[in-house]
């Protein structure tokens, strides 16, 4: 498309990294949402961030509320790469009560408490992303899908099994694409057909939102304000999207897939504690759940993710000399494994180890996440699990094997992932 760059220049973004996360309790109890680390070195927001840097998006806003303390360092350290003389910028905006004397009460509040940004600023479009996505996607594609389809607002869709479609919103379009209609967590979602490239097995798949808009500017000052003058939950899908549709605006769908393969790019929206360590297993492993779902591309060049990281050492693996000399198999796999690490005679297998995390001799890791600075004992037992920064698991520890005792002390989802939060003392009672 002619004159891309300069459309993608005259775009602002607006990222929503406001939300409680009260699913992902205790990980969010000190620290908002997007700021939960994620893959070892990154953090959820980097994801969004590092696509608008990719696509060469360098005009960002990043609209925060809820414990925003350790987001607003982390973007101020690793995020501080842009030239204000070339008119780049990555601003934190918390809620600037110009317009009401609120915090942020949906999607949609959250840009409208912002709409003096916009007047100032002036840009021709507005991009606006969730900060707590995974997921790699070249935004000027959809710009461009925008611009050609002379739309006032596009979603990014994508593809999704139909029994995860109820916890997202689901469109149905025409056969040009334009959205016809837009339902918020239906309890049964319209399904569609996947193009022949995709084998008969797959099941049915429903269209979903992935909380990606890009608005024309004037349409979008135009439809919050209007949602603020009536009794809503003030969110883009909820009321704004379906309030567009019953006026008669074009809205265009952005298809998220590569539909002529028979595969779908990694998308995971990280809502509950379950998807959140489902997430980090299939990014550690390179094998995601659905089978059609490509892996998500982390050590693509062209395409990287970038964040802030601290210097430390390399990691250090420690063994007995006379097992290496009797030719034992590796005792760390599939997994990831961070800088500043040292892991002693000890077993990792499909985790996320972060960094600066100390694993004694005799331990077992499995299927779990270690965040940065935790300490762990010999011979301790950990399978499932979430353990949050700084904590010190005593030797010989169990946790996430004896449900009744880990729910006396800690978090359990509802599928069975124990969730221990920073700084909690532990004590080795003989478990």
């Amino acid at each position: 498309m002619k004159n891309l760059s300069a459309a993608v220049d005259n775009t602002v973004v607006m990222v929503l990294a406001g939300g409680e996360g009260e699913r992902l309790y205790p990980l969010t109890r000190d620290r908002a949402k997007p700021a939960v680390p994620f893959a070892g070195n990154l953090r959820l927001i980097d994801f969004s961030l590092s696509n608008c840097l990719n696509s060469g998006l360098r005009r960002v806003h990043v609209l925060t509320q809820y414990k925003s303390d350790s987001l607003s360092r982390h973007i101020r350290l690793g995020w501080d790469i842009f030239n204000p003389e070339l008119g780049e910028y990555i601003e934190v905006n918390p809620p600037q009560l110009r317009l009401a004397s609120t915090w942020y009460q949906g999607t949609a509040d959250a840009i409208y408490q912002n709409i003096y940004t916009l007047q100032h600023e002036k840009p021709r479009y507005v991009l606006i992303l969730s900060g707590d996505h995974v997921y790699g996607m070249d935004y000027s594609r959809l710009i461009a899908h925008h611009i050609g389809n002379e739309a006032c607002l596009t979603v990014a869709c994508r593809p999704m099994p139909a029994g995860h479609a109820a916890h997202l919103g689901t469109v149905t379009t025409d056969a040009q694409g334009k959205i016809e209609k837009f339902e918020e967590k239906p309890q049964q979602p319209a399904t569609i057909e996947l193009p022949g490239a995709f084998p008969p097995e797959a099941g049915e798949f429903a269209l979903c939102s992935m909380g990606v808009y890009v608005f024309n500017t004037d349409a979008l000052v135009r439809r919050v304000i209007e949602d603020s003058k009536h009794h809503t939950t003030h969110d883009f899908g909820r009321d704004v999207i379906p309030a567009m549709i019953d006026a008669g605006d074009r809205i265009m769908a952005f298809r998220f897939s590569k539909a002529e393969k028979g595969r779908l790019p990694y998308w995971k929206d990280i809502g509950t504690l379950d998807a959140y360590l489902q997430a980090n297993i299939e990014v550690a492993t390179g094998r995601p759940e659905c089978p059609l779902t490509e892996p998500l591309a982390l050590y693509e060049e062209t395409w990287p993710f970038r964040s802030y990281m601290s210097s430390a050492p390399p990691l250090n693996i420690l063994c007995n000399q006379d097992d290496f000399a009797a030719g034992l198999p590796t005792r760390i796999c599939n997994s990831l494994v961070s800088n500043g690490v040292v892991i002693r005679d000890a077993m990792v297998s499909r985790s996320v180890i972060g960094s600066g995390v100390h694993i004694g001799s005799g331990s077992i890791v499995e299927q779990s996440v270690i965040m940065p600075g935790v300490k762990i004992g010999r011979n301790v037992e950990i399978r499932r699990a979430i353990i949050d920064k700084n904590n010190t698991i005593p030797d010989g520890n169990r946790i996430g094997l004896e449900r009744d005792r880990d729910a006396h002390y800690f978090t359990i989802s509802d599928g069975g992932v124990v969730a221990v939060p920073k700084n909690m003392p532990l004590f080795n009672d003989s478990r």
